[in-house]
């Protein structure tokens, strides 16, 4: 089963209503809840955060990354997401469902 998400832009009544499902849906409705803070992939672990950006990206959202530093034991930078709009959420009925 994947679930399904319609997002539509309160601030942007004219902007289409965007449907997001899987993964990507999941990734948005992290970005949305984490806020002006944004989050990483290391306080919000998932597999391929960047690829759910790049997505999101690609429909239409506007997400900003900062690049930040760390320490040890790794040192080096990690990218923080921010989504930068804000959204609506309606779920929608799970897509392929049983018999």
């Amino acid at each position: 089963m994947r679930e399904s998400i319609s997002v539509s832009f309160p601030t942007e009544p004219k902007r289409p209503t965007i449907i997001v499902s899987g993964r990507n849906a999941w990734a948005l409705l992290s970005l949305d809840k984490a806020g002006a803070k944004g989050l990483t992939p290391l306080t919000t672990p998932a597999p391929r955060w960047s690829a759910y950006v790049h997505n999101l990206r690609r429909m239409g959202f506007n997400i900003e990354t900062i690049s930040e530093r760390h320490g040890p034991p790794f040192p080096g930078t990690h990218a923080r997401y921010v989504l930068r709009e804000i959204i609506t959420v309606r779920a929608l009925a799970p897509e392929g469902g049983g018999a």
